[in-house]
């Protein structure tokens, strides 16, 4: 099947080139009308944890589970994880909303917050004494700035009693996060998986999960979906409830391919299109970059100054059948976000780009 538009949004984004393929086998074996405490469907859940393991190089003693969203795993680690005190890393939308929700259910949050564009270096920052949860974002969706992976793993190693937590939601499986050097990690697949919205995957370890049957012993960590039942099911390639079936299998047939074509072929190519774009932009009359810090630049969602109104420069993309995205929030129509995903080829950036120098 043919795509007439090319989608350069930072989520939902450009669907994965073999999506169509995937979507046809599920179809075609009749996967959407199996019970999920089935064995069909337990091979199914198998198969997407064991390619997620390869792929992101997922400690044996970690757990993957699925939710109906990322956000959700911020309620899920926040009532699973924490009494009393929460630290925040912030400096856009999404950072700011998991402190947010920290404060809804009532924790004492604090955060350190960065202005929008800038990142966080491991020696600034100061973790208060009795936060039992460290918050990072390694990619902030709504700014293009990203946290260097070493400083992500010295904040678990001098802070070794500390969940800490990664949103790798517009960036997994790029970083190289190591995930024997933080607690718990978490994305959603409408990103640089190359999927329909739909499903969060969760990371944790023995820590998260001793430190819910904790809380749970004095307290409540809530009802739905909790860590311990998540956990047990996970174990057993199971979901506490009828999940969303059809996304795990594509999930696991995209992990596969992309185990297929190699982590390493994929971080080189997609580091080769972000120097590409970055280049491109920083010369470009008219537009400068969003980050200023060559090191906290996304190497998956450039964020780019417009001169002029946004939605101007978007319409005019869009009469190619190039969708890109506005700036977020206060930013809307001063900024353009463009992923750079895995599924966005080389041969695609160097058409949008082509298309900027014809029309700005």
């Amino acid at each position: 099947m043919s795509r007439e538009k090319i989608f350069f949004t930072p989520g939902p984004s450009e669907l994965y080139p073999k999506f169509e393929e995937f979507l046809k086998d599920f179809v075609d074996n009749q996967f959407g009308s199996i019970s999920h405490r089935s064995a069909a469907f337990k091979k199914i859940c198998q198969h997407t944890d064991e390619q997620l393991r390869e792929l992101l190089a997922i400690p044996a003693e970690n757990a993957v589970m699925f939710t109906g969203s990322a956000s959700e795993i911020w309620e899920r680690i926040l009532m699973n994880c924490t009494e009393l005190e929460t630290f925040h890393l912030v400096n856009g939308s999404f950072s700011k909303k998991f402190y947010s929700y920290a404060q809804s259910i009532g924790r004492h949050a604090h955060k350190f917050e960065k202005p929008m564009g800038e990142g966080f270096s491991y020696s600034e920052i100061k973790v208060p004494e009795y936060a039992e949860l460290i918050s990072t974002t390694q990619n902030e969706t709504s700014t293009g700035v990203q946290m260097p992976e070493a400083d992500i793993h010295k904040l678990k190693k001098n802070n070794p009693k500390k969940i800490v937590s990664v949103d790798m939601v517009s960036s997994a499986p790029i970083p190289d996060i190591d995930l024997s050097l933080v607690d718990t990690a978490y994305f959603s697949i409408q990103k640089s998986f190359g999927l329909p919205a739909g499903l969060g995957v969760w990371i944790a370890n023995e820590y998260c999960l001793e430190r819910a049957e904790a809380i749970n012993k004095k307290g409540s960590i809530g009802s739905h979906h909790t860590l311990p039942e998540l956990w047990a099911q996970s174990r057993a390639f199971q979901t506490p409830s009828t999940p969303n079936v059809m996304a795990i299998y594509l999930l696991g047939r995209v992990a596969e391919d992309m185990n297929r074509r190699g982590r390493a072929t994929l971080q080189k190519e997609v580091d080769q299109k972000a120097k590409k774009l970055y280049s491109y932009f920083e010369k470009k009359d008219g537009f400068s970059l969003g980050v200023a810090k060559p090191e906290h630049r996304s190497r998956t969602v450039a964020v780019i100054n417009t001169e002029r109104a946004s939605s101007e420069v978007i319409a005019a993309l869009k009469e190619k059948n190039l969708i890109i995205g506005a700036g977020y929030g206060p930013n809307k129509e001063s900024q353009i976000r463009i992923a750079n995903f895995i599924a966005n080829t080389p041969e695609q950036i160097d058409t949008l780009l082509n298309a900027f120098e014809e029309l700005f």
